[in-house]
């Protein structure tokens, strides 16, 4: 009984105020209609893209997609956009005021959001008074994460075949001191151990049969010197040799990788959805404002009917 009593108490109260209530929630629309037109409130455009990171090399244990994100953030990228579309003034921030880069800084961020989908994509909208100019700040920013990405990892690539080269530097000198080396032994008539032991043996022994003066045999017995003397070294310079050629094909091999990325211009983004001009504005959503206008002033209006009711 209390419940149907209190109910009928309110519906008079209700009838009661009844043209005060519609009185005030269509001046309340009205109202909320004016001030959200774009005398009040500059409507801005909405244009955005979705990548996803590509031929991106890890840094951490973050994912391409967060690295993605955390570069289009960096303090260089926000100031070449800030800087090339003359945000400040487009944001109509004076540049005396006390702080003016807090201020341009936070109009950025809110008008240019970078977020991850749900799908390990990356969002990239942009809220701009002009159509035209929001979708152009939106190709900007990819194309500012391509160039600080690219010029990231050409710096290390750089580094990397630059070691390359001097250690590709280092194995030719070694290898021109060590076919030196070769040259001098071969002018003592030593130039390949394998093949001339065998024919110097064979000479040395079929000179043998001779009379002792023969001059075949002196060479023999001074080339089987010549042998003996320098054989290990030179076994162990043409080793050595060998070892180093290997080794600098590999180094090679290694250096033309990283050149190759140095002379590359790869791209760092697959673009799923292409920025384009949008043409109807997102903001204010102008029903929107009238609507919590109208409920908003209704609320306020109820309560202080309510007072009024509970002090009579």
């Amino acid at each position: 009984m209390d419940y149907n009593f209190n109910s009928m108490k309110v519906w008079r109260i209700l009838l009661k105020w009844k043209y005060h209530l519609i009185i005030i929630g269509v001046l309340a629309g009205v109202f909320g209609a004016i001030f959200s037109g774009p005398k009040f409130i500059i409507p801005l455009y909405k244009s955005y893209a979705v990548v996803y990171p590509d031929n991106l090399k890890p840094y951490s244990e973050e994912s391409t997609t967060e690295q993605m994100i955390q570069i289009m953030e960096s303090q260089d990228i926000t100031d070449s956009m800030i800087n090339r579309f003359m945000l400040a003034k487009r944001y109509d921030i004076d540049p005396s005021y006390k702080y003016f880069r807090t201020a341009v800084l936070g109009l950025y961020h809110k008008n240019v959001r970078i977020s991850k989908t749900s799908y390990e994509a990356v969002d990239i909208t942009v809220l701009d008074k002009n159509p035209d100019t929001a979708k152009i700040m939106v190709d900007a920013l990819l194309r500012l994460f391509n160039n600080k990405v690219r010029s990231m990892q050409k710096e290390k690539y750089r580094e990397l075949a630059n070691a390359y080269a001097g250690q590709l530097k280092r194995k030719r000198i070694t290898m021109d001191s060590l076919r030196k080396r070769l040259v001098e032994l071969g002018k003592s008539g030593i130039f390949e151990y394998d093949y001339q032991s065998q024919q110097i043996t064979k000479a040395y022994l079929q000179a043998l049969s001779g009379p002792p003066e023969n001059i075949k045999l002196k060479v023999a017995k001074k080339l089987m010197k010549e042998m003996g003397k320098y054989s290990g070294e030179l076994v162990q310079t043409m080793k050595m040799l060998s070892q180093e050629a290997a080794t600098y094909v590999d180094v090679k091999l290694s250096y033309e990788v990283e050149y190759r990325h140095v002379a590359s211009n790869v791209t760092y983004t697959n673009v799923i959805t292409y920025p384009f001009v949008p043409d109807k504005k997102s903001y204010p959503v102008r029903w929107f404002i009238v609507l919590i206008s109208i409920i908003g002033t209704l609320t306020l209006a109820l309560i202080i009917i309510a007072w009024f009711e509970r002090k009579d």
